[in-house]
């Protein structure tokens, strides 16, 4: 996977997205917390909606004005189909990661199994060969009291 498929399914959203096709892109993956744990995320990326941070003291910043060069809107138009592009990349290596986590998790849990199986059947094989060799005996030490 490489970014340039991001950049490809970005391209096709934004697309569809002026096109008119629909209103809202939300990007749902599993975000890699542990090799036995993922959360289910979900994520708007068009039309673009920043977090909100609550909570935070105004610093002031807010109020501030500043002069953009090229202009505001030529920055946002290169920069916002890079952060979804960006966006959807993570998506995929969350997804990649959570989905070999997984995998690694059922790989052990199924070692572990076949392990115990394998005991269990080495058990039982060894009692049934005792049971056996045990009747055999049985059945030579009455043979020979006969005679």
């Amino acid at each position: 996977m490489a970014f340039s498929d991001a950049q490809g399914i970005a391209e096709r959203i934004r697309a569809m997205f002026e096109a008119g096709e629909f209103d809202v892109a939300t990007l749902i993956y599993n975000r890699f917390k542990s090799a036995m744990s993922q959360i289910i995320t979900v994520q708007q990326v068009v039309p673009f909606a920043p977090r909100e941070v609550s909570g935070q003291a105004d610093t002031g910043l807010g109020k501030a004005i500043y002069e953009y060069e090229p202009g505001e809107d030529a920055i946002l138009g290169e920069l916002l189909p890079l952060n979804m592009s960006v966006q959807i990349y993570r998506g995929l290596l969350e997804n990649a990661a959570s989905e070999e986590g997984a995998r690694m998790t059922a790989m052990d849990s199924a070692t572990r199994n076949a392990g115990e199986m394998i005991a269990k059947l080495t058990l039982n094989y060894n009692r049934t060969r005792q049971a056996y060799i045990t009747k055999e005996l049985i059945e030579i030490i009455s043979g020979a009291e006969a005679l």
